[in-house]
């Protein structure tokens, strides 16, 4: 089993917490200025029952990965009923039920490659790259001239995420964001 800092989890992570292995839904790092250290909030589901539950980690704290074998996979389409993949060197298909991809089906285009992880040869998680490029369908018009603000608007992506972008941003434009927090990157 590897440990890693708390600080290194991301979603779509695989930890050992309690005797059982749980899903990263969502990890954020959050400072309380003044008193008190800094923490990672993280908000996990169990693999085996489903239940979800928020964790705190001190950032200097060491927590368990579990031992999973990564497959180089494609996400191809959805097929309806779950999400197709297909392993890279077998060519072999794997669909995956919608709710087993909570909070990242929005970040899958086709062709897209991810890694599938299998625990006792069952999937059991999926880890999408860093960042993805999705095209904005629809969003309020760009302000000529815009340079970057604090304020940010809504853009509606090709995958239905609704992702916060600076003003200067357009419909049809390719965006760069961040598969972690769903954040704005840059233009692609």
């Amino acid at each position: 089993m590897a440990k890693v800092n708390a600080t290194e989890i991301r979603a779509g992570n695989l930890l050992e917490h309690d005797k059982r292995v749980w899903r990263v839904l969502k990890s954020y790092h959050v400072h309380v200025g003044g008193r008190g250290g800094a923490y990672m909030q993280v908000e996990m589901q169990d693999i085996e029952t489903g239940t979800k539950t928020n964790v705190r980690f001190r950032t200097e704290e060491k927590v368990e990965r579990a031992f999973v074998e990564p497959r180089e996979m494609e996400y191809l389409y959805n097929d309806g009923t779950g999400y197709v993949f297909m392993d890279k060197e077998t060519y072999e298909q794997l669909t995956l039920p919608e709710d087993f991809l909570e909070g990242q089906s929005g970040y899958l285009l086709p062709n897209t490659p991810v890694r599938v992880l299998f625990h006792n040869e069952r999937p059991i998680g999926v880890e999408l790259p860093p960042s993805v490029e999705l095209t904005v369908v629809d969003t309020e018009p760009g302000i000529k001239n815009a340079t970057v603000t604090t304020s940010f608007k809504p853009a509606k992506t090709e995958t239905g995420l609704v992702v916060q972008v600076p003003p200067f941003v357009n419909t049809g434009e390719k965006i760069k964001v961040n598969t972690d927090d769903g954040s704005y990157m840059e233009r692609a």
